[in-house]
């Protein structure tokens, strides 16, 4: 199954199931090692967004009102999953990525897998309760914790996969439902992850994917039934991504890079030191948002 992952042609997943795109704008899935075609993906039209934002808002009263306990247990469920399918994801990744398998075996899933653990965890001991506090003899202020409800989220490139599951799980742990746009760099892992959700026990809807560009991306964030955009991108798309989802007041949260020092002390293990330099700028191939970008010796 490992080796026809990367080259199937699903583009569209709504309703619990593949679907077939009413676009007819194609894009390419290039192997970056190789310069081949992995595969061809159909961009999402407006109507096949419009279709999987209803999807997902069909979903939330379902999934919102699922018991926590049970909801806790899909998430737990998925974790368990990714984990057992960890060489053929990784694979996936790599194909699609141009990662070394060593570091997408390792990192890529796990850590997706990790998430979606801690979420399950979380909520099943309790985190979701509200909170009863007095405020004197005769009042006291009642808090509840409520979903939002649809959520759009926008993954990267250079960790698909991983950036897909770190969004999913607190959104899914809270009771919301998703629509979800990989990059079109890396699309390879979206419908795949929507299958493993579905096969899990979320109802459908619950997570739905659309393939694109930018375009497709910035029609969602303007959308009147999504609620909060979760954003991992560039300074640029993230300012464009703002900009469409603030017509709406939505909830924006976005991670757009960072700057990461290495700071040596005197009395460091010089030996240490390097291997951490290394890391820091050479682990997968220097793509990451928290590579060292200064270097300060003490």
């Amino acid at each position: 199954m490992s080796s026809q992952l990367l080259y199937t042609s699903d583009s569209l997943y709504y309703d619990g199931a593949v679907q077939s795109p009413a676009g007819d704008s194609r894009f390419q899935s290039i192997n970056p090692a190789s310069a081949s075609v992995l595969a061809d993906y159909i961009e999402a039209s407006t109507h096949d967004c419009d279709a999987a934002v209803s999807s997902a808002m069909q979903a939330f009263p379902i999934w919102s009102q699922t018991p926590v306990l049970d909801r806790s247990r899909v998430l737990l469920r998925v974790a368990q999953i990714l984990r057992q399918r960890n060489d053929e994801l990784a694979m996936m990744e790599t194909r699609d990525t141009g990662k070394a398998f060593s570091e997408t075996s390792t990192v890529d899933i796990a850590g997706g897998a990790d998430v979606f653990e801690f979420y399950g965890n979380l909520i099943g001991g309790g985190d979701l309760n509200g909170e009863s506090i007095p405020v004197d003899e005769t009042s006291r202020v009642e808090m509840n914790k409520e979903p939002l409800g649809v959520c759009l989220g926008i993954g990267a490139w250079n960790y698909p996969m991983q950036i897909a599951l770190w969004k999913a799980a607190p959104c899914l742990a809270a009771g919301n439902t998703m629509v979800y746009k990989p990059s079109e760099y890396t699309p390879a892992h979206g419908t795949v992850l929507a299958a493993i959700l579905t096969e899990t026990g979320c109802p459908p809807g619950t997570f739905n994917v659309v393939q694109g560009k930018g375009s497709v991306g910035a029609y969602l964030a303007s959308h009147p039934l999504i609620s909060k955009v979760s954003f991992t991108g560039q300074v640029s798309t993230g300012q464009m991504v703002a900009s469409s989802a603030v017509q709406g007041m939505k909830y924006v949260t976005m991670e757009l890079g960072g700057k990461s020092p290495l700071i040596v002390l005197p009395d460091c293990d010089v030996e240490d030191a390097v291997n951490g330099a290394m890391m820091a700028n050479y682990f997968a191939s220097g793509q990451i948002c928290t590579m060292e970008l200064v270097s300060l010796f003490l």
